[in-house]
């Protein structure tokens, strides 16, 4: 099995955009993806990135990716968020997820990054059991809080 983890490049775009509605698929909510392949391209690998991602491929087709981001926080200092870490359904059980997993530490430590933090889905055991075998703590105390597009303008229209 030829294994490569490697930075993800624009040319590697229209793959990663795949996988992430692979993720929304898998995470049960396929209507969620409202970005575009342009949007992905334009926010990733455009003047001014706004994430980073690594790819996995197997035998010179990508079939995973680790996309993250920076972060600050005013406890931390500089951080990273995993936004997503997913591979393609047929290649799961292979170690390539463990791969990305361990791509994205490496670089948080090479960084000098005084956290990295992601979300799990409170029904993906597996991930979850993952995780706390590799020493990451899964905080029940704290609560994911979002306001999407349609409450947000409602309540700054409000104010």
């Amino acid at each position: 099995m030829n294994t490569l983890i490697r930075k993800g490049t624009v040319e590697d775009a229209p793959v990663i955009f795949s996988l992430i509605t692979e993720l929304a698929l898998f995470e049960n909510e396929p209507e969620a993806v409202d970005i575009t392949l342009q949007d992905l391209v334009q926010d990733g690998f455009g003047a001014c990135p706004l994430f980073e991602v690594f790819v996995a491929e197997l035998e010179d087709t990508v079939v995973g990716m680790a996309l993250f981001y920076h972060r600050y926080s005013t406890w931390k200092g500089r951080t990273i968020h995993l936004e997503d870490l997913i591979v393609k359904e047929e290649h799961r059980g292979k170690g390539l997820g463990r791969l990305l997993y361990d791509e994205v530490l490496k670089y948080a430590q090479q960084q000098k990054l005084r956290r990295v933090e992601w979300c799990v889905l409170d029904w993906n055991i597996p991930a979850i059991d993952f995780y706390k075998g590799s020493g990451a703590e899964v905080l029940d105390c704290w609560r994911v809080v979002q306001i999407s597009e349609g409450p947000l303008h409602q309540y700054v229209n409000k104010i």
